[in-house]
């Protein structure tokens, strides 16, 4: 099964040097019943892109509470064997996951990860993530803007590469 794993240039430079993502619980984002249930009209490709978004706002969360690291959503898609039914607390729609295992670089399939132009507007989501789940409009609004800027993807040999390039803060300055 396919899993979307919110991450950061940072955490995703931490997993390719221990080999792993970790440690447990571990929240990814996927397919799930719940999402399944909600969005009932949407195919295969639409299910997969809706479990991927929910993995990329959650990658913003992230980036919120490590303002040293580059401004930009990255989420790892893995494939994975077995994944944990829900605990019947879900919502409907939700593609949220606890995993209480330890993901083996070796399942990761691609990576996706905004471009450089998406900083600002990142940025911006990010530093009104806590404003965003207190219910704060502007926050909010924020926040789905990121939603506007796609996710470039890179296959798992360009990985190293795009580390080298960008570095665990993203750049020469962090920012970019």
């Amino acid at each position: 099964m396919r899993v979307y794993i919110p991450s950061t240039l940072r955490r995703l430079d931490d997993a390719c040097r221990v080999g792993e993502f970790g440690p447990p619980p571990l929240t990814a984002y996927a397919v799930t019943p719940a999402l399944r249930e909600w969005y009932a009209q949407g195919d295969d490709e639409e299910l997969e892109y809706a479990a991927m978004a929910q993995a990329a706002r959650a990658s913003v969360g992230l980036l919120a509470a490590d303002p040293g690291t580059a401004r930009r959503r990255l989420v790892v898609a893995c494939e994975v064997g077995a994944v944990p039914p829900a605990d019947g607390t879900v919502e409907l729609g939700d593609a949220r996951l606890e995993l209480n295992v330890v993901v083996p670089w070796s399942t990761v399939a691609a990576v996706h990860m905004d471009a450089a132009e998406a900083v600002a507007v990142v940025g911006k989501a990010a530093d009104l993530w806590d404003a965003a789940q207190n219910g704060d409009d502007d926050a909010l609004f924020a926040l789905d803007s990121c939603e506007g800027e796609d996710l470039m993807w890179y296959a798992t040999q360009e990985i190293p590469d795009l580390l080298a390039a960008e570095g665990p803060r993203g750049g020469m300055n962090g920012l970019s």
